[in-house]
């Protein structure tokens, strides 16, 4: 098997939404960014497998989950979330920031358009 043909572990997490041919599905292009920031960061070393299924299998077991699965990927970025400030590679504070510039940035944007950072009316 070639380098190109090795699957990552993390392609193989539980209740990854997967089509037919057993690929991942991405609801929306930013769980698709999520989804490879994690492979990255994992590759890099930043945590382990054990650690990444531990973080996100929890998330996926707590109470208030969306009935049809569609809050998977928001379950993916509280688990990456979680972990990286638990190891101090991020900021709580910093992340909810970010998130919350990117809400206020979306709200901003006109229909059709990309959403940008810069679209935020307090940055």
């Amino acid at each position: 098997m070639s380098a190109c043909e090795v699957v990552s572990p993390l392609a193989q997490s539980p209740e990854l939404p997967k089509s037919a041919d057993g690929e991942p599905v991405f609801p929306e292009p930013w769980a698709a960014d999520a989804f490879a920031m994690t492979v990255h960061l994992h590759e890099k070393g930043l945590f382990a497998w054990s650690e990444w299924a531990e973080r996100l299998s929890a998330e996926l077991h707590k109470p208030g989950r969306a009935p049809d699965g569609s809050d998977y990927f928001d379950c993916w970025v509280a688990a990456l979330s979680g972990l990286l400030v638990a190891k101090g590679i991020a900021d709580a504070e910093a992340i909810l920031a970010l998130q919350q510039s990117w809400q206020r940035a979306a709200e901003a944007t006109p229909h059709g358009k990309p959403i940008t950072l810069e679209n935020d009316p307090r940055r």
